[in-house]
């Protein structure tokens, strides 16, 4: 039986969340990130996020378990220590993944910022599984796999979605996007986190289920909050391809008539619209790294960005057999 419940325990810990890593990776239309990347921060998340995160609480827990009584010190290491150790040990990956030429604006941030969170959500989701399966029976287990399906893990995910949003919104954009801008992030993942569990432990502690249904009804509403950054930074995505592409269209790179077509998620796959023999596949992917290139260029000023717009620019020339 505990073969069972444990094998059940991580089918349903592991496929939701990385389900919803796959959807949110298919979003991102327009420059999807290299899957390998995406799958280095999710098992970031679930191991190195888990493991400083349990370093960074057990020196935070610590002072208050010698201070305080075992239920109070509980309270605050669920709704202070967690928040302020998990956010920033989710996120380190995000620091070195910053670094490479995928991850440059908030759409990228955001997808490597949802798989470290669901990454810790399934190594966090396996072990509540399987205590209150140990602890309660099974009819808690199930009730708990959906509450921690639906919410806390999709909390995990949102909360360190907003860092990476933020360190992608500074990568081009300087030391002082770097310094106010990021902080703010994880402090918003901070305060995401800490409203998710200081709800908890006050309904527990006060005995208020009503603040139980308050944090059931809030959280949905944070989540659309998150998911409008992301679906705000692939439409500032749609304009600023369609906007490259003008001006390369002026320069002759390619007709003007597919610089619409290449700004619309919808448009750009199907067929028909390139001459016999184009690979459109190669195409699309050669207007689309064009365009988020100049943009890269023109911000930092690197001679191997310039240099990669040239080539690129030959690319489509010789895709369409331009001279």
């Amino acid at each position: 039986m505990i073969l069972i419940v444990l094998l059940l325990s991580s089918l349903f810990a592991t496929l939701p969340l990385v389900s919803t890593l796959g959807f949110i990776w298919w979003m991102d239309r327009y420059d999807r990130e290299p899957w390998w990347l995406v799958l280095v921060s999710l098992i970031w998340g679930g191991t190195g996020g888990v493991f400083f995160g349990v370093l960074g609480s057990m020196a935070l827990n610590a002072p208050l378990e010698w201070t305080l009584d075992a239920a109070t010190a509980g309270a605050l290491s669920a709704a202070i220590v967690a928040p302020l150790t998990e956010e920033p040990a989710k996120a380190l990956i995000l620091l070195a993944l910053a670094r490479s030429r995928h991850f440059d604006n908030i759409t990228d941030g955001f997808v490597y910022g949802a798989a470290a969170g669901l990454g810790f959500g399934v190594s966090e989701n396996l072990l509540y599984f399987m205590n209150v399966a140990n602890a309660d029976g099974l009819s808690a287990w199930a009730a708990n796999i959906i509450v921690r399906t639906l919410y806390s893990a999709m909390m995990h995910a949102g909360a360190t979605s907003l860092v990476g949003a933020a360190l992608g919104f500074a990568k081009l954009r300087g030391w002082w996007a770097t310094l106010f801008v990021v902080p703010f992030g994880l402090a918003l993942a901070m305060g995401m986190h800490a409203l998710w569990n200081g709800l908890i432990v006050a309904s527990g502690a006060f005995g208020a289920p009503a603040l139980t249904v308050l944090n059931l009804l809030l959280f949905p509403m944070e989540l659309v909050l998150v998911l409008a950054v992301f679906q705000g930074s692939l439409w500032t995505e749609r304009r600023m391809i369609r906007r490259e592409l003008a001006e390369e269209a002026k320069l002759g790179t390619l007709p003007a008539e597919h610089v619409d077509r290449l700004g619309s998620a919808l448009r750009r796959d199907r067929k028909g619209w390139l001459r016999r023999g184009i690979d459109h596949g190669a195409y699309v992917r050669a207007a689309t790294t064009l365009a988020f290139r100049r943009v890269q260029a023109e911000r930092t000023g690197k001679a191997e960005l310039t240099q990669e717009v040239e080539r690129l620019r030959a690319e489509l020339r010789r895709l369409q057999s331009l001279p």
